[in-house]
């Protein structure tokens, strides 16, 4: 790391202003997933690294098992700042926020000072699309922070709504119990946006059920996050892991009460006052004028709840408007930062990797992007071999993890796996499905085409993602074994081993 003086032009106060800048070889900025890998990954050891993270601390990925050559089981835990840079010698770990990009100075303006860098990595994350942002009874669930406020408004509720159909909604109402759950989806079916209208079945009756007395063990460590007076505590940590959800059961009482409100949006919400002034007759039959909630929730469907608060889980956005100041950086469809095959943006010597990026070059066709910690992860690892071998003057080929989507989690208590075009993605409904379904235990799906193999879906403990993964890969003709490739008699995983 060298020191030199700079004169560096800062708009807001319009004056020239003369400071020590610090000068590194890579930059990286954000404390997540893919900004941790990316600073661990880089095996340039003699370089100097910097990783400015906008809170207390970071996301760093555990127990790393390999389940398969493109899926993998991972914990992340929560790391103090200098933890981090305990493991990693050459790493500089700073908390500041970033003020300024100037990408033809190669200088980042931020809280902490200027930094110069040679090569820049992105990994800002993203921001949550909340619904009505400025009302105080409107919470959103992305990092540890948000969380942390969620469990204490939980704690003396009785009531609240979620809107949102994702992973974080879907856990959130599976994990809830003791307090009432009216849960809008625009969708027909949960979770939608990973699987089909069978497969929400098949989950659904989970929510039917008593919750188990699960003891869960959070394996994340926890640190307290204390802002300075003046200082802003509405910056993002790292989006959350895959067991953000653990301990999240507060209540004693273990049955849940659900209500699912499909195909519906929030038209409007309403203080107490606005809808004691309201005069319809479409409200929720356990409204009276005896009990007055915090907040009414008006659905396009004319139903109107009143409760506690609400959780907004409707997705994310790309978190660039702070890089787009001055810089012509060309954006994805989605917002994101665009980024060819070695994770470079449009502009000269700046990466971006995680959720911040949308994928600009031609996919392989069972690949596709979708915003989840296993993505964050494998594009943080994969930007730092780009940024080594760009320096290094060195030769490297794809990471093979882009060569098939792969995921694992955790839906209503079910091992879940989703390979391929598990839901028929860029297939244009030209395809058929062969399905294998237990009460209770499993449920399988293979998207077909022409006989071979493009996606699939795994509920359950069912111990076919290799078999699948390799039959998805190799595109092996199965025509011959028709509706008997699911035929639960045949071993599938030792005849195709």
């Amino acid at each position: 790391m060298n020191k030199y003086k700079y004169s560096y032009f800062v708009s807001t106060h319009d004056i020239i202003v003369m400071e020590d800048t610090k000068l590194f070889k890579y930059i990286i900025i954000g404390g997540g997933i893919a900004g941790v890998t990316c600073a661990e990954q880089l095996i340039d050891e003699d370089s100097s690294i910097l990783l400015l993270s906008a809170t207390d601390f970071v996301k760093t990925v555990t127990n790393v098992q390999f389940v398969t050559k493109t899926l993998e089981y991972f914990d992340v835990q929560e790391s103090s700042l200098n933890i981090l840079a305990s493991r990693c010698p050459n790493v500089t770990v700073v908390k500041s926020y970033v003020n300024y990009l100037d990408s033809k100075n190669k200088i980042i303006n931020s809280t902490n000072g200027l930094f110069k860098y040679e090569k820049l990595c992105i990994c800002s994350g993203a921001t949550p699309k909340v619904i009505f942002p400025k009302n105080p009874n409107v919470l959103w669930i992305r990092d540890t922070e948000s969380v942390r406020k969620f469990r204490k408004r939980i704690a003396n509720a009785k009531r609240i709504v979620i809107v949102g159909n994702g992973g974080i909604a879907t856990e959130l109402v599976y994990e809830l119990s003791g307090v009432e759950v009216i849960w809008a989806i625009k969708d027909k079916t949960i979770n939608a946006v990973f699987i089909d209208g069978g497969a929400a079945a098949f989950l659904k009756s989970s929510l039917e059920k008593e919750k188990a007395n699960e003891e869960h063990i959070s394996k994340r460590r926890k640190y307290t996050v204390n802002f300075s007076e003046g200082e802003n505590n509405d910056a993002l940590g790292g989006a959350l892991g895959p067991d953000w959800h653990l301990g999240l059961e507060i209540k004693s009482d273990k049955h849940r009460k659900v209500t699912i409100e499909s195909q519906v949006q929030i038209k409007a919400l309403y203080s107490p006052e606005e809808f004691e002034n309201r005069k319809t007759d479409n409200t929720d039959q356990n409204i009276t004028l005896k009990e007055k909630w915090p907040i009414y929730v008006e659905l396009t469907n004319g139903n109107i709840y009143g409760c506690d608060f609400i959780v907004s889980a409707t997705g994310v956005i790309p978190n660039t408007e702070v890089f787009l100041k001055d810089n012509n950086f060309e954006l994805g469809k989605d917002g994101g930062l665009l980024v060819n095959d070695r994770m470079e943006t449009s502009i000269s010597n700046i990466y971006a990797a995680g959720d911040v990026c949308s994928a600009g070059w031609n996919v392989a066709h069972h690949w596709f992007q979708y915003r989840l910690w296993t993505q964050a992860r494998q594009m943080g690892a994969y930007a730092a071999k780009c940024m080594w071998a760009s320096l290094s003057h060195e030769e490297i080929y794809m990471d093979f993890c882009f060569e098939m989507f792969a995921h694992v989690t955790k839906f209503m208590g079910y091992k879940v796996i989703l390979l391929g075009l598990f839901n028929g993605q860029k297939l244009n409904k030209k395809y058929e499905i062969l399905l294998r379904t237990t009460k209770d235990k499993e449920y399988i799906k293979c998207v077909m085409v022409d006989g071979k193999m493009q996606g699939a879906i795994l509920i359950g403990e069912t111990d076919l993602e290799e078999t699948f993964e390799n039959l998805i890969l190799n595109q092996m003709d199965l025509s011959s074994y028709g509706e008997d490739l699911l035929d639960p008699s045949v071993d599938i995983e030792d005849y195709f081993d």
